[in-house]
């Protein structure tokens, strides 16, 4: 990582002919769900269309909570999705560094600056106290919030607490009175009376600062002009434009984008088991498809237009079309998008895009570890064009399509007996086929189909009755894509050999 400069305590802010400059700044305490990346992308969309720079900045004061690999995970399913960074923990870039443990000098210049302006104060209370003081509120049932006990402690007895070396923090000390407009042009203007809010802790008794500070001089100091970001986070906006005005800086713009909710209308979370970017992956959704479907998720085009390749979304993303309602997160609705992205591809990207999932090990969803790897790539593209129109998922390919590759096929003896039919009946009509199959000179699908359905007809048979057992005969299913197109790739050899197995299932 790179080292903290301690040159200055300041940076120059970005020269405005860079354009607009927005940030994506996640904390690595989990693994986060696919909403979040929703955020991101508005960001990364409005910085593409407009020319200007994405940033990415690691909000990782928050030690305590740390998940190892998170990090990791999250730079990924940036790359996974096509969201490339302008500047960043990896990249760099003039205003870094790009992790806030390493921006711990800034913070702190800052806070003592808001502590001797008279906009912050040092609070000694012991989380004792806090909690008395909390529950004492809830047994009054007024809103829960700090009562500034220490806002108006004496010279005398701060110097007193300093003398005995008391631990504290930094609280930012609110306007008592009057209101605190927060401008967001998605919301309007948006009110709050000042005695409804707290003072905030904005630098912690460890000495690093929660976001509320560190956010906000860092997005001064990067030259962010816009900022996206959850509607959760409009009750503490009051806050950060006091601070931002304590400070004498100018705020970007604010934008409290729409939260991503689940069908139930409850807020998309992980404990409820909101998928992750690499849950898309492991499954074989195309990042194509997940990008267009979350750019839909509070934005809109138009009331029809749904498909966007990644180049329209650019040219066509703007802030006014963000709604101001939730955007619901329909996993139905992405299933037919990947689907429909999937038949879009060429039979050779398909292809080449399938075969990991195929070739992974069958405890991970690839093929029975009996089919012999690396898988013939012209066989597996002639076996993928049957599929394709019917794979909503790469994922899914492999149960699909397993019956093409194994040497034996394995299913009850019932499936080859077909409505109607009994196993003696079954029997003669299998027999019947193979013989008819064996004598034609070409193994092509268009050359067997006729024949094999007058063949039903002769024997005073429904033709589905007969393709039917044919049908579970050489797949071992009762669901496949077109018999005879099957049974072509399949080749010949393969098909006799399988109906012949079927045949000696079924024998008296």
């Amino acid at each position: 990582m790179t080292q903290i400069d301690n040159r200055s305590s300041e940076r120059p802010a970005p020269p405005i002919s860079d354009g607009p400059r927005l940030r994506f700044a996640p904390s690595p305490t989990g693994f986060m769900h696919i909403g979040v990346f929703r955020t991101a992308l508005f960001s990364w969309l409005y910085a593409r269309h407009t020319g200007g720079k994405f940033i990415l900045r690691i909000e990782d004061t928050d030690t305590t909570r740390s998940v190892e690999g998170a990090l990791e995970n999250l730079l990924e399913g940036l790359e996974w999705l096509g969201m490339d960074v302008d500047e960043g923990p990896v990249i760099g870039g003039p205003y870094g560094p790009y992790f806030q443990l390493q921006r711990k000098a800034l913070y702190l210049h800052y806070a003592d600056q808001l502590l001797k302006s008279g906009h912050a104060y040092r609070c000694y209370c012991t989380r004792e106290r806090l909690d008395r003081v909390r529950q004492d509120q809830q047994a009054q049932k007024l809103p829960p919030r700090y009562d500034r006990h220490c806002r108006y402690l004496s010279a005398e007895e701060r110097a007193a607490n300093d003398a005995a070396g008391l631990p504290f923090t930094v609280r930012f000390a609110m306007p008592l009175d009057g209101e605190t407009a927060v401008p967001d042009p998605l919301h309007g203007d948006m009110v709050f009376k000042n005695s409804d809010l707290d003072d905030m802790i904005i630098l912690k008794s460890n000495g690093l600062p929660p976001y509320h500070l560190a956010h906000l001089v860092d997005d001064h100091l990067m030259g962010i002009t816009h900022v996206l970001r959850g509607e959760d986070w409009i009750p503490s906006a009051p806050l950060h434009v006091q601070i931002y005005k304590a400070l004498g800086w100018e705020p970007p713009l604010l934008y409290h984008v729409p939260n991503v909710l689940e069908k139930s209308k409850k807020k998309l979370s992980k404990r409820r088991g909101a998928p992750s970017w690499s849950d898309y992956a492991q499954q074989g959704y195309l990042p194509e498809a997940v990008f267009n479907f979350l750019a839909l998720l509070g934005w809109s085009y138009d009331d029809k237009t749904e498909i966007f390749t990644k180049e329209e979304l650019i040219k066509a993303f703007s802030l006014d079309r963000v709604g101001v309602a939730s955007g619901i997160y329909d996993p139905e609705k992405l299933l037919w998008m990947n689907g429909l992205y999937i038949r879009k591809l060429s039979l050779d990207e398909l292809t080449q895009r399938t075969l990991p999932y195929l070739e992974r090990p069958e405890a991970e969803g690839g093929l029975p570890d009996s089919v012999q790897r690396p898988l013939d790539v012209e066989y597996t593209k002639r076996v993928l064009t049957l599929e394709q129109e019917r794979l909503k998922t790469l994922g899914e390919a492999a149960e699909r399509v397993s019956f093409f590759f194994l040497k034996d096929l394995t299913y009850e003896t019932s499936l080859l007996i077909q409505k109607g039919m009994d196993a003696p009946r079954t029997h003669e009509a299998l027999v019947q086929a193979r013989d008819l199959l064996n004598s034609l000179s070409a193994w092509q699908h268009d050359a067997m189909e006729q024949p094999v359905r007058d063949l039903a007809a002769q024997m005073g048979l429904k033709a589905g009755q007969m393709l039917g057992s044919l049908r579970a005969a050489v797949s071992g299913s009762p669901a496949t894509p077109p018999l005879f197109a099957m049974m072509e790739v399949l080749g010949r050899e393969v098909c006799m050999q399988r109906i012949t197995e079927a045949i000696a299932r079924l024998a008296p």
